[in-house]
């Protein structure tokens, strides 16, 4: 089944990593990737940046030069980046701007409102949130009103899925990823959100799932398979995601 993957990271040593609370993530470059996913019928997706690599971008660009034209960047910027700085990114293929609430690394929450109006403004890019969805209802009127907005790994917490729900209700986005890492029910959580939003749930492996208690694993795919009809699990596996990224 044809996949776009909306959540992996590359981790390439020949550019800055910083440790991260006490954490150094392996290495995990392009030629990982393309070994991990042999078997997966990727056909696109999208690079995430880690807390671990900050604001830089030069990894970033070199990656989605090898990965090709269907792949897409989410980058970490500081505010104060220029225009100029934007739109070079966007050429080069970034999307998206992430604000990782969870790990740090990026830049603060507080600046949400103005940057993530900026850069859609500006390039149409993203604004994606790492977040524990417990801490939604403290943003939830920031985030309604903005434009393009997306929440990783179903939002986390299982207390957090009533306010994540609400969201969705309203146009959010929200990645159906790292199901090793979230302390939620897993199966519950996909049916809510694709109840609430059909076009909302976008697939993603995590690679290589870091600090994840469980990485990415092929059953992940097959519990999406399992629990929708082959139309609604196309919808989650690749045409959401390739419509949120590339039209």
């Amino acid at each position: 089944m044809r996949l776009f993957d909306s959540h992996f990271h590359i981790i390439d040593f020949d550019f800055p990593i910083n440790e991260n609370q006490g954490y150094l993530p392996p290495s995990y470059v392009v030629e990982d990737y393309k070994t991990g996913t042999a078997n997966l019928d990727v056909l696109g997706g999208a690079i995430v940046s880690g807390s671990f690599q900050g604001f830089d971008q030069e990894y970033l660009v070199n990656a989605l030069k090898q990965m090709g034209p269907t792949f897409c960047g989410v980058t970490q910027l500081p505010f104060t980046v220029t225009d100029e700085e934007i739109i070079h990114l966007h050429r080069h293929g970034v999307k998206a701007l992430r604000f990782n609430i969870k790990r740090g690394g990026s830049e603060d929450l507080s600046k949400l409102d103005y940057f993530a109006r900026r850069v859609y403004d500006l390039v149409g890019w993203h604004s994606e949130l790492y977040i524990d969805s417990k801490e939604l209802p403290e943003i939830a009127s920031a985030i309604e009103k903005l434009p393009a907005i997306s929440i990783d790994h179903l939002g986390l917490s299982e207390e957090g899925l009533p306010h994540l729900l609400k969201l969705v209700d309203k146009g959010i986005q929200v990645k159906a990823t790292g199901f090793g890492r979230v302390e939620l029910n897993v199966e519950n959580a996909l049916k809510y959100i694709y109840e609430a939003n059909p076009d909302a749930l976008m697939f993603g492996t995590d690679l290589p799932s870091t600090r994840a208690k469980r990485p990415f694993e092929y059953k992940d795919i097959e519990l999406i398979q399992q629990l929708f009809d082959q139309q609604a699990a196309d919808k989650i596996l690749y045409m959401n995601a390739f419509n949120w990224y590339f039209k």
